[in-house]
């Protein structure tokens, strides 16, 4: 199976290359960017070293969708889709903060729970709670946007404006289409019998100035999803929620001995556990999106992206 791990494109006005984790991103003429989604799977910020087959093209296409669906409560960068595993937007700046939204006590804020914290990013947790509850309102927990190799980090919104990362006036603007977009996805989480439990946002400026939104929304690498059905059962009885996200393999690496924490190494995946990955990945889209998932062609798939996004920019 033919997966990306990287990609090396010469297209027309190409500025600059900017590779992260998951996306490899191309500034065309400091106006547009092409953003490629690749088959990499990064865990506690490191990128493990086999790809999974379709999951760029699932991230890409799950974003798209929720771009689309949220474009009439806030402005976001995207302007096309000319590959399965392409987005073409506006060039912005971006901020250097994810805005984290928790509706539920789960994942990082549950581990750091567990621990005995009751404050996150300057956020307090009541007591009291279970892991998988529901927060009484929906919590802002801000995150640093690391550099390549380097961890996000906690940080909380008076630090943000003390520091001067994003101005007071930015900022309010960050929380009001962070709450917007939670509101909307967990209504269309809702209607997919779904719960949107957390998710990250991030936003930037284009060149008039506009805060828009960027990068992914709602997609399983961005979001953590639990089942509705049987919900409050399973918390009732102390049960594992069942759950959509890559939580799955967080928690198969953190059973094999990793946490991206110094001198661990990362667990041989075999071929068995890639493909159970991708078929996990696929299962994601199909829920969340409602639609089946239709695998593009892998055969000569970096020929195939530069050519479609090749024909884009010059038909534009």
């Amino acid at each position: 199976m033919n997966t990306i791990n990287e990609t090396n494109f010469q297209f027309p006005g190409q500025k600059t290359v900017y590779k992260g984790k998951v996306r490899e991103v191309y500034n065309i003429n400091d106006e547009l960017l092409v953003m490629i989604a690749s088959d990499r799977l990064s865990a506690f910020d490191v990128i493990l070293p086999r790809q999974i087959p379709f999951k760029g093209q699932i991230l890409n296409q799950i974003a798209t969708k929720m771009m689309n669906d949220t474009a009439d409560i806030v402005p976001n960068w995207l302007l096309a889709n000319p590959d399965e595993n392409v987005a073409v937007g506006h060039l912005c700046e971006p901020f250097k903060v994810e805005m984290v939204i928790r509706g539920y006590l789960s994942g990082h804020a549950a581990r750091e729970y567990a621990a005995g914290k009751r404050m996150l990013c300057g956020v307090a947790m009541p007591e009291g709670m279970k892991e998988n509850d529901k927060f009484p309102e929906p919590i802002i927990t801000p995150s640093t946007k690391a550099d390549n190799g380097e961890h996000d980090e906690d940080i909380s919104r008076e630090d943000i404006l003390a520091k001067g990362i994003v101005s007071e006036e930015d900022y309010l603007v960050l929380e009001d289409y962070t709450r917007k977009l939670f509101q909307r996805g967990t209504e269309l989480a809702a209607k997919r019998g779904l719960i949107l439990v957390d998710t990250k946002y991030e936003f930037g400026k284009t060149k008039d100035g506009k805060i828009v939104l960027i990068d992914e929304i709602h997609t399983p690498d961005s979001s953590r999803y639990f089942y509705a059905e049987g919900y409050v059962e399973r918390q009732e009885k102390g049960e594992k929620q069942k759950q959509l996200s890559k939580e799955f393999v967080r928690q198969w690496l953190i059973e094999n001995g990793f946490q991206g924490k110094e001198g661990q190494e990362i667990p041989e995946m075999s071929d068995e556990k890639i493909y159970e990955i991708s078929n996990r990945y696929i299962e994601l889209y199909e829920q969340i999106t409602g639609e089946t998932f239709v695998k593009a062609s892998t055969e000569n798939v970096l020929e195939r992206i530069e050519k479609n996004v090749n024909a884009f920019l010059q038909n534009r």
